[in-house]
C-alpha cells in the first residue's frame, strides 16, 4: 500500500512540475505552436519548390530546396517534442498558404522567408524564452535560427550563380543533420554538426563517398 502511495506520489509531482513549467513558458509555448506550424509549411513549401525546379531542368538547384526541406520538417518535429515535453498535444500542423511559381521566383521566395524568419521572428522567439527561464526553448529556437542563416546564405549564392546563366557553382549533394536540421554541401562537410555535436554519420544523406 505504501509503494502505490509513493508511485502516486511522484506520480502528482510530476504532473505538478510540468504544469508550473507550463504557466512559466506560457508565450514560449505559443512561439513553439506558431514555429511548429510555420516550419510545417515551410517543409512543404521548399519540397514542392524542389520538384519544380525539376520539372524547369534545375536539378541541382532542386537539391538544395529538398535538403531545405528536410532541414525545415526537423526543426518542426523538434518544436512538437518540445511542446509535448510540456505536456500539451502538438497535434497536426496547420500548413499556411504559399505560392509554387516559377524556380527564380520561388528562390526570391524562399530569400525572403528565411530573411524574416533569421532576422525579425527567432530572435523574438528566442527573447521570450530567455525572459521565461525555459533553456529548453531557447536552445530549439536557436538551432532553428543558425539553420535559417545558413539556408539563407545558400539562397543567396545559388541566386547569384542562377543569375549567370547556368547552376555551375551550385553543389548537387547536400546532408542535412538528423538532430538540429543544419544542413552541408559535401564540400564543407565538418566531422561533426557545428550546432549539436551531431557525428556526420548521422546526418541524412550521408555515405562515404560524402567524405
Amino acid at each position: 500500500m505504501n509503494q502505490i502511495f509513493r508511485m502516486f506520489f511522484i506520480i502528482m509531482v510530476a504532473v505538478l512540475l510540468v504544469f508550473c513549467s507550463s504557466l512559466k513558458a506560457k508565450k514560449s509555448l505559443e512561439d513553439l505552436r506558431t514555429a511548429f506550424n510555420s516550419e510545417s509549411t515551410s517543409a512543404e513549401k521548399y519540397a514542392k519548390f524542389g520538384q519544380a525546379a525539376m520539372n524547369e531542368g534545375y536539378d541541382t538547384l532542386a537539391q538544395l530546396f529538398i535538403a531545405v526541406s528536410k532541414s525545415e520538417r526537423i526543426h518542426a518535429m523538434n518544436f512538437g517534442k518540445v511542446i509535448e515535453k510540456f505536456g500539451l498535444d502538438c497535434g497536426t500542423p496547420e500548413i499556411g498558404n504559399f505560392e509554387v511559381k516559377s524556380t527564380i521566383e520561388n528562390l526570391r521566395a524562399g530569400i525572403r522567408t528565411e530573411t524574416f524568419e533569421m532576422q525579425t521572428v527567432y530572435p523574438s522567439f528566442i527573447r521570450t524564452a530567455e525572459r521565461e527561464k525555459t533553456a529548453e526553448i531557447a536552445r530549439t529556437f536557436t538551432w532553428a535560427s543558425n539553420c535559417e542563416k545558413k539556408h539563407l546564405k545558400f539562397f543567396r549564392n545559388a541566386a547569384i550563380i542562377i543569375d549567370r546563366g547556368s547552376e555551375k557553382g551550385i553543389p548537387n549533394v547536400w546532408l542535412v543533420c538528423s538532430i538540429c536540421g543544419n544542413i552541408y554541401s559535401s564540400i564543407d562537410l565538418p566531422v561533426k554538426c557545428e550546432y549539436c555535436l551531431t557525428k556526420q554519420e548521422n546526418f541524412i544523406g550521408y555515405s562515404r563517398k560524402s567524405e
